[in-house]
């Protein structure tokens, strides 16, 4: 899909003053827990789940990403399904187009390679930049969720890769030392980029994407 096809399925998709929140952070930093308890406490946030080419952990829901095989994915993508979409180390990962009821916020769950393109195509999302305390934190968490050593190590090397990239765009950083105070601290940006963009001004972490032909 080009950007300007994908500005355009944005557009479709999203409803008058629908805020998007992009939550993104490396491996093992607990981004995908916050999100759970993001969207579990909040009727109005709808999850744009992700596809992924990669296996299923032990313990992970089986609706945390729609599961595919890679020629599913490649499919997907050639018949203009993803927002947008990577390849990751050893697996793929995109967004597809969103359905999002009336009234209602969206969040994607992405890599900050991810959030960049999303920023490029809505006006004002929130970009919010999930880490650990340390990455000591982040490999024991890794281990705990049954990684395996190689991957931690991979991992762990593309951490601080994410953390410069995310410093080049306007991303809000939430330490996930607490879970419950890293969910309420996600929780408040999202209603204050709620109520900027009901007062009509940029949401805190926000960009306004460039203008597009077509």
């Amino acid at each position: 899909m080009s950007p300007a096809d994908a500005r355009r399925a944005m557009q479709d998709a999203l409803g008058p003053g629908s805020l998007v929140v992009v939550v993104s952070g490396p491996g093992g930093v607990g981004k995908g827990t916050i999100v759970e308890r993001l969207v579990a406490a909040d009727p109005r946030l709808h999850l744009n789940r992700s596809w992924t080419t990669r296996a299923r952990r032990p313990g992970e829901a089986e609706d945390a990403y729609v599961f595919a095989s890679r020629e599913e994915f490649l499919e997907h993508a050639r018949s203009g399904g993803f927002i947008e979409w990577v390849e990751f180390l050893d697996y793929m990962q995109g967004s597809p187009v969103p359905r999002v009821p009336p009234g209602d916020d969206v969040l994607f769950e992405v890599d900050v390679e991810g959030g960049a393109a999303l920023a490029e195509l809505v006006s004002d999302p929130l970009l919010v930049f999930i880490d650990a305390p340390s990455r000591e934190v982040q490999a024991e968490r890794m281990r705990r969720r049954g990684d395996p050593e190689e991957k931690v190590g991979r991992r762990l090397a593309h951490a601080q890769q994410e953390v410069d990239a995310a410093s080049g765009l306007p991303y809000v950083t939430v330490v996930n030392d607490d879970l419950d105070r890293a969910v309420g601290e996600v929780a408040d940006l999202i209603a204050r980029a709620r109520e900027a963009r009901a007062a009509g001004v940029d949401a805190p972490g926000g960009t306004a994407p460039e203008s597009g032909g077509g």
